[in-house]
């Protein structure tokens, strides 16, 4: 079996409030491998979108491990952590977080420039996403010009722009109807599939849920059972 390209073990996550420490994680354990799409469900409140904070590496734990494609990120300053992030992380939220006067394919090829490729290759390579998720003929349109589900489908078309060895998802269909969530999350099978991505995919949709390979649950900052899901046929 592959090594698991995301590895938590005892992950603590703790907010300091005016009423005294809040612990929002304890005691975490999760492994995601390659190819899997995980689905993790709970409450509002329950832990899901802190667990997806610091396996992101977007805050860190205060007890616990995150080991990241076989690195364990908690020994590495902050520099090395965010060269950790950005060369095996792809975001997509709730929210697609697109620059309203951006065009989609310039949406897509901002952050590769960041990043520090040129932009002819950045561009190129926007292009090529977004005919993967369908949108080619969409390329110079901006935001307001695509529907919600194009939207999101922009936004996922963003995340896999570094080839990221995993990709975390909050809610990635919550403001898409019934009808255009199922197709973003085809799409989203899809793309995890073709580049060999983890996935690892917070939502209340436990009809979406049950479609993933494998279902975690959380509760109060606690992973409180695995259960076996499977996609549709």
């Amino acid at each position: 079996m592959s090594e698991p390209v995301l590895r938590l073990r005892g992950l603590e996550r703790i907010y300091t409030t005016k009423a005294g420490p809040l612990p929002v994680l304890k005691g975490v354990d999760l492994e995601v491998r390659p190819g899997e799409i995980v689905g993790l469900v709970g409450p509002s409140g329950s832990g899901k979108s802190s667990l997806l904070h610091a396996a992101g590496l977007l805050e860190e734990a205060q007890g616990g491990t995150v080991e990241l494609a076989g690195v364990d990120a908690t020994r590495l300053p902050d520099a090395g952590r965010t060269a950790l992030r950005r060369q095996h992380i792809g975001f997509v939220y709730q929210f697609h977080n697109l620059l309203p006067e951006f065009s989609a394919r310039d949406n897509i090829a901002l952050g590769l420039e960041i990043a520090g490729m040129a932009v002819g290759p950045a561009r190129a390579r926007a292009l090529e996403l977004l005919a993967q998720v369908g949108l080619a003929e969409r390329a110079d349109h901006q935001p307001a010009q695509l529907s919600g589900g194009e939207q999101q489908r922009v936004a996922i078309a963003r995340a896999l722009a570094n080839r990221p060895s995993l990709i975390l998802a909050d809610e990635p269909t919550g403001n898409l109807d019934p009808a255009t969530s199922t197709v973003v999350f085809d799409l989203f099978r899809q793309v995890c599939a073709d580049q060999g991505a983890a996935a690892l995919v917070a939502t209340h949709n436990l009809d979406l849920a049950a479609r993933m390979d494998r279902v975690v649950r959380m509760s109060g900052g606690v992973l409180l059972e695995q259960a076996q899901a499977g996609p549709a046929a």
